[in-house]
C-alpha cells in the first residue's frame, strides 16, 4: 500500500482474470503501464507531477495485486486486459503511456483497438527483443523462481548513480521484484519473447512520443527506440538522463516530458 488512499482502487475483469486498478485526479485519462517485474506504484513519483489528468494505473496480469493465470501470455491478452481496465474505469478513449513491457502493451492497444488510444507514449521499450535472452530468463524463474534473476534484473533497471544515491528506492523495487508469482512473472516475460511488433507498428496513426533513457542497458534507443521512431509516422522522441526504469530515477522530468507532449494533441493535454 501506498500513500494513496485505499478507496481510489478497483478490480476489473477480463474474462477470469481480475486486475487491480487505480485512479488518481481528474481530466483528460491517462492510463500508465508497468514494466515487467514492477507493480503499479512505480509510477508513484511520476503521478504527484501529472497535474490536470485522470490518471490510471494497474497491475499486469501476474504482477502485483492481479491474478497470475497460469503458462505463456501474450501481447492481445494484456493489451486486452488494459481495455477493460479502461472499460471499468467507464473511458472509451485515453492517453497511453507505457515504460517497457508497458510500451509493448500500449503500440498493442494502438494496433488492436485504435478507436481507444487517443495518443501514445512509449517510454524505454522496444519493438523485438531477443528470444533466447527471454527463454533464459524464463527458464530460471520457472526454475528457481525470482531470487535466480533479481540482481541482474536490478543492474538493468537502474544507473549506477541511482543505486549509490537512492538505496531506498532501490531496495523498495527490488522487494516489489522478489514479491512476485514467479508463474505470473514469467507468464509475462513469454509475451516480450514473443512479441512481433516491428513490421506492424508503421499502421498506427495516433501521435507518439518516444523517450529513452541514455543510460537504459536494456532497451537502449539504438536499436530499439530508434527502430520504433523510423516505423511511426512523425514520432517524436526525448532522452533523459537516466536507466531503464526512467520514470523512477527522474519522476518530474518524466512527467514534464508528458504532459508537454500531451498537450499538444487535441482532447489529450491536461486540463
Amino acid at each position: 500500500m501506498t500513500r494513496f488512499d485505499e478507496e481510489k482502487m478497483a478490480i476489473a475483469r477480463n474474462g477470469n482474470v481480475r486486475l487491480h486498478w487505480r485512479e488518481d485526479g481528474a481530466g483528460h485519462p491517462l492510463l500508465l503501464l508497468n514494466s515487467v517485474g514492477c507493480d503499479l506504484t512505480l509510477w508513484d513519483g511520476v503521478v504527484a507531477h501529472l497535474k490536470g489528468f485522470r490518471v490510471l494505473r494497474m497491475d499486469m496480469r501476474g504482477h502485483g495485486a492481479s491474478d497470475s493465470p497460469a503458462g505463456d501470455a501474450t501481447l492481445d491478452q494484456i493489451a486486452s486486459d488494459a481495455l477493460a481496465v479502461l472499460d471499468a474505469a467507464g473511458v472509451d478513449r485515453a492517453a497511453v503511456c507505457g515504460l517497457s513491457l508497458g510500451g509493448m502493451t500500449a503500440m498493442t492497444m494502438a494496433l488492436n483497438a485504435p478507436s481507444r488510444v487517443s495518443a501514445l507514449v512509449l517510454a524505454c521499450t522496444s519493438a523485438r527483443m531477443d528470444r533466447q535472452v527471454w527463454d533464459a530468463r524464463i527458464a530460471a524463474v520457472r526454475g528457481q523462481g525470482m531470487a535466480a534473476v533479481v540482481d541482474p534484473v536490478m543492474a538493468r533497471f537502474f544507473s549506477e548513480e541511482f543505486c549509490r544515491d537512492h538505496a531506498g528506492a532501490v531496495a523498495a523495487i527490488r522487494d516489489c521484484f522478489l514479491r512476485l508469482d514467479p508463474q505470473g512473472y514469467a507468464g509475462c516475460c513469454a509475451a516480450i519473447r514473443d512479441m512481433n511488433l516491428l513490421e506492424r507498428i508503421a499502421q498506427i496513426a495516433a501521435p507518439t512520443l518516444i523517450i529513452a533513457g541514455d543510460k537504459d542497458i536494456a532497451t537502449p534507443f539504438e536499436g530499439h527506440g530508434s527502430e520504433i521512431a523510423r516505423k511511426i509516422a512523425q514520432a517524436a522522441v526525448r532522452m533523459m538522463p537516466a536507466a531503464h526504469l526512467a520514470p523512477v530515477e527522474k519522476p518530474d522530468l518524466f512527467a514534464a516530458l508528458v504532459t508537454d507532449f500531451l498537450s499538444g494533441v487535441p482532447g489529450a493535454g491536461r486540463v
